[in-house]
């Protein structure tokens, strides 16, 4: 992405950056877009860390016009898959992820049962509330693109919450 020089030539620098989007800017119908609303559609929205806009802009600016496209992301490494919550509370956490990058669906599957849908809780945290412990796990998971990897037995039958493993990439 860069900053729109020929909207805002006072406070865009001629950088560009590449950023991962890893969530949704949530709207404030509470408020104008002109004004706080910078969510509301059809506005769009990219809350950054300072050190990437200030690649693109000058610090003090606040908001700017961006102008963006969507690239493919390229990983190192396989997706990875970090399991938290309880015993019937699997929140698991997919990140790492190449290609179109945005998650879509996933699907887990324990060595006793079939596969079951997950189901989106935030960001890229998804959930199954099934008792999963002392099964190994494996994770079907599609992208925007329609394509899906499939992990057989990423994580083994000893796992414990709050680990990561790592399965195949797109």
């Amino acid at each position: 992405m860069k900053c729109n020089h020929h909207s805002d030539p006072q406070w865009c620098l001629p950088g560009t950056v590449t950023v991962t989007a890893t969530n949704l800017c949530p709207p404030n119908s509470a408020l104008p877009n002109d004004n706080g609303g910078w969510c509301n559609p059809p506005l769009q929205h990219f809350d950054m860390a300072q050190p990437a806009f200030q690649q693109i802009a000058i610090y003090r600016s606040g908001i700017v016009p961006i102008i963006f496209r969507r690239v493919p992301c390229m990983r190192k490494g396989g997706v990875r898959f970090t399991i938290n919550g309880h015993s019937y509370f699997n929140l698991v956490l997919i990140t790492n992820v190449g290609g179109a990058g945005d998650v879509e669906a996933v699907s887990i599957k324990g060595s006793n049962t079939g596969w079951q849908p997950m189901s989106r809780n935030w960001g890229q945290n998804w959930q199954s509330n099934s008792y999963l412990n002392g099964q190994s796990l494996s994770f079907q998971v599609t992208i925007s693109d329609g394509r899906t990897i499939t992990s057989y037995n990423v994580a083994p039958a000893n796992w414990q919450f709050s680990q990561t493993f790592e399965g195949h990439q797109f």
